[in-house]
């Protein structure tokens, strides 16, 4: 796929990856429409694309909101005209003990991550299926097919997600409308604080830099991939796990113990959420 001229709605455009697939898309000739609850770093990073001969528009809002999905696909037809892509890339992480994360921070982490992004694919697929082309990318993540511990809301989410993408491809499989389902590993992002930073330094966790992961999502746009999987030997045991579930309970076990020491230190975690990439 050619992205020059293509028409993107971007969630989460303020985030470590966000800002990076942002001003990567841009300098493909793509007309972006940027969604982020932060108005001011919005602005900014739509000053800094527009300023280099991108087309960038903000679109200021909490995904979660009472009819967010619709305003922003209206948003998006006026400034753009159409829509040729959707990239759901916002959302939220708890690294915690699952009995100290409150009841109100589980569905605000289902709501964000889940929800948010499921409603605006369905606000713009008869926009899509309309002019019978368009893609719907999903960022998922490593931890949408192998659940570790003291991520239990976060893993839960992204299963959600991976299960939702498959089969919503399935379901189109007729038109011409493609879905992708992007599965980074971690990422040097602030979506780990420094608790979780330190954990997944000891245990030896691989992280990538967040330009690296928005070079990977836009290829995996650009080859019409249907499910993109980022960093060895993540993928393998992704699959690994899929096959032999008891093995990598057995391979986690050390790493786990290790997390449950970090996972101690935390308290219950804001209620604030953070763009996740």
């Amino acid at each position: 796929m050619n992205l020059s001229g293509k028409r993107i709605i971007l969630t989460g455009a303020a985030g470590g990856i966000g800002y990076r697939l942002a001003l990567l898309l841009a300098s493909k000739g793509a007309r972006l429409a940027l969604v982020e609850r932060n108005a001011q770093r919005l602005a900014e990073i739509c000053a800094e694309i527009n300023q280099s001969g991108g087309n960038a528009v903000a679109i200021e809002l909490d995904m979660t909101s009472e009819g967010a999905a619709d305003k922003v696909v209206a948003a998006t037809l006026q400034s753009l005209g159409g829509i040729d892509i959707v990239i759901n890339n916002a959302g939220i992480m708890d690294f915690t003990l699952y009995d100290r994360q409150s009841p109100e921070r589980i569905a605000q982490v289902i709501n964000v991550n889940v929800i948010a992004p499921m409603l605006l694919v369905r606000a713009v697929l008869p926009h899509l299926l309309a002019q019978n082309s368009g893609r719907i990318v999903n960022i998922g993540s490593a931890f949408g097919s192998i659940g570790f511990a003291h991520f239990a809301a976060y893993c839960t989410s992204k299963f959600a997600m991976r299960g939702f993408s498959e089969s919503l491809r399935r379901e189109l499989v007729d038109s011409q409308v493609g879905v992708t389902y992007v599965s980074p590993r971690a990422a040097k992002t602030a979506l780990n604080d420094e608790i979780t930073t330190q954990m997944l330094v000891e245990t030896k966790t691989n992280m990538d830099e967040p330009d690296y992961v928005a070079e990977q999502i836009v290829r995996s746009i650009e080859q019409e991939a249907k499910e993109y999987f980022i960093g060895q030997p993540e993928s393998f045991f992704a699959r690994l796990n899929g096959m032999f579930p008891r093995l990598v309970d057995g391979g986690l076990l050390k790493n786990t113990r290790i997390a449950r020491k970090y996972a101690c230190q935390k308290n219950n975690p804001s209620t604030t959420p953070r763009s996740s990439r």
